[in-house]
């Protein structure tokens, strides 16, 4: 049986028609900002509407006939609306489509790529506005592979450059992998700056990092971590 126009189906040029608005969100203009958050949240709204919509029809058809109950037209239909809105906002649309047999060709990299980014650049309106720490976990172990197009390995290193930076967010220790999967000069000229920067949270996350980028088989743990830090500290 073909499979069914959706989400699945979906080439570059379809989620950029969906979601290229989403650029707004990282905007260093704040009234583009703005204005992209304010349609985020719009769209959010008609997204949670249209799937409760989905869920009531999908009891309704359950209690009838479970046999024909991903038949049922009008379960299909409420479905096929659901699924419509969630491709059209963050981070409902990254949730859709089945994980990609080799993320560097998946045609929804970019908007994975976005949707790290605003968190990284903009984390207390992420967390006002679209907060998914399970989502941004998955994202990360997603992209930490090698072998990426030169524009979205430089993306992976901001992204690095920017975590480290920072205090501490939750799984932000995910990073570890991206730096490992990315490193190479350009990463380590990156994070030896950090290092030595004025900005305390820099030299401590970067000196971690760049710990264990020279120490491949050691796991990025949080007894590790402890440990390192108690050795920095009393060194």
């Amino acid at each position: 049986m073909a499979e069914a126009a959706g989400p699945n189906t979906y080439g570059p040029g379809e989620w950029a028609e969906r979601l290229g608005w989403t650029y707004g969100l990282i905007a260093p203009d704040n009234v583009e900002r703005g204005a992209a958050l304010v349609r985020l949240d719009e769209v959010r709204a008609e997204a949670q509407k249209a799937h409760a919509e989905y869920n009531e029809y999908w009891i309704q058809a359950s209690r009838s006939d479970a046999e024909t109950l991903f038949r049922a037209p009008e379960v299909l239909a409420a479905r096929a609306r659901a699924d419509d809105v969630e491709s059209r906002c963050l981070p409902e649309a990254l949730w859709l489509t089945r994980p990609a047999d080799d993320i560097r060709t998946s045609p929804q990299l970019s908007f994975a790529l976005l949707f790290l980014e605003w968190e990284a650049r903009y984390p207390e309106e992420w967390t006002e506005h679209a907060k998914a720490w399970g989502t941004k976990q998955s994202l990360i172990r997603s992209v930490a592979v090698s072998g990426h197009s030169e524009a979205v390995t430089e993306k992976l290193i901001d992204l690095v450059e920017l975590v480290v930076q920072r205090a501490y967010r939750c799984k932000d220790r995910e990073y570890v992998r991206v730096a490992r999967a990315v490193d190479g000069d350009e990463l380590r000229t990156r994070l030896n700056w950090a290092r030595h920067s004025h900005n305390p949270w820099s030299q401590l996350h970067a000196g971690y990092v760049l710990w264990l980028l020279d120490r491949p088989e050691v796991p990025n743990t949080l007894h590790v971590w402890r440990t390192w830090l108690a050795d920095t500290r009393t060194g």
